[in-house]
């Protein structure tokens, strides 16, 4: 099995005196895991960064077999972001997710073309954490467990839509909402239309309805938490007064 493809890092840990195993987003191929020869290096520990972005060979005998890959560093990646303490939390957190929501082998450029938008927004402050939010929703649809947010559930009525049951992930009206506000997710109305702006409170509420459906869909059937990562981040959202 030997494949070319442009990808993403998303972690690496050291394996043995000189190498280390890589989890990379690719364009094609899915999330691939592979060996790195010569990964502690001086040369490569900068590629090794969550955020960086590659050009990978990829080489493995079977299918089940840990591969082994090349990697060729394409641009600046998260460098670009060393100044900006909030930038590279949210790439962190945004690889984080990626790394513990898909499963390996399996093709998701859905997931691919998200991380790119979200990367290419991260020197504009006021607007990433929108596209962080509309990220985590793409990781969601592309797993099957995307969000209805067209039309109540209760009515189908289009206008007026003010939250989410967390149950199904589709929108209500304020209405048919109303009797049961407590146990709704407010949805943001940035969601709704590029015309309808971000209001205060967008970003908390968003990135608070994104991480219970991946709670309840991705990671609680996995046993597992949300990735320390995300929760990092909205905690220093919430610091810098952004949520």
């Amino acid at each position: 099995m030997e494949f070319s493809d442009d990808a993403f890092v998303l972690a690496a840990r050291g394996h043995g005196e000189t190498g280390a195993i890589v989890d990379l987003l690719t364009e094609r191929h899915g999330r691939i895991v592979a060996h790195v020869a010569g990964g502690a290096s001086r040369k490569l520990k900068p590629v090794l960064q969550a955020g960086v972005r590659v050009m990978l060979d990829y080489r493995a005998r079977t299918s089940e077999q840990l591969g082994s890959a090349r990697l060729e560093p394409l641009g600046e990646g998260a460098a670009a972001f060393f100044d900006d303490s909030l930038a590279l939390a949210a790439v962190a957190s945004a690889a984080a997710v990626a790394q513990g929501a898909l499963p390996e082998r399996e093709p998701h450029p859905g997931a691919f073309l998200a991380f790119d938008a979200l990367l290419s927004v991260l020197a504009l402050e006021d607007v990433w954490p929108a596209v962080m939010v509309r990220y985590e929703m793409g990781l969601l649809e592309e797993l099957g467990f995307g969000l209805d947010l067209t039309k109540c559930a209760s009515t189908g009525v289009t206008e007026d839509l003010v939250w989410v049951s967390p149950r199904t992930g589709r929108a209500v009206s304020r209405e048919a909402g109303a009797p049961y506000a407590e146990r709704m997710l407010p949805l943001p109305g940035f969601l709704l239309g590029a015309q309808m702006g971000v209001a205060p409170g967008d970003i908390g509420a968003g990135l608070k309805m994104t991480a219970h459906f991946l709670e309840a869909f991705v990671f609680g059937p996995m046993n597992r938490p949300l990735p320390p990562a995300r929760l990092w981040l909205v905690d220093r959202l919430e610091q810098a007064g952004r949520l």
